[in-house]
């Protein structure tokens, strides 16, 4: 792999890295506020979803079908973190 391709990569994933980590952070320390963190997780799928549009746009390989796939995805984590946030 070559070396400046892996540092010009690196610098596109570590804003994505620190938003989770951030979040991962609040949700732990406001473990008592369900209100925040359900806001927190919205959040960070929004955060996702933007960070893969400016990503692809930045690559110029920005589609339709990539948008989707990163509100899928999004979506989907949404859906499994309020399954265990609010279960019975």
């Amino acid at each position: 792999m070559d070396s400046k391709k892996f540092v010009k990569d690196l610098r596109h994933y570590i804003p994505l890295v620190s938003i989770v980590l951030v979040a991962l952070v609040g949700f732990i320390l406001f473990s008592y506020d369900r209100a925040f963190q359900t806001f927190l997780v919205i959040a960070v799928a929004a955060a996702y979803v933007a960070w893969g549009i400016v990503h692809h746009h930045i690559h110029k390989d920005l589609h339709l079908s990539v948008i989707i796939e990163y509100v899928v995805i999004a979506t989907l984590g949404l859906v499994i973190v309020f399954s265990l946030l609010f279960r019975a």
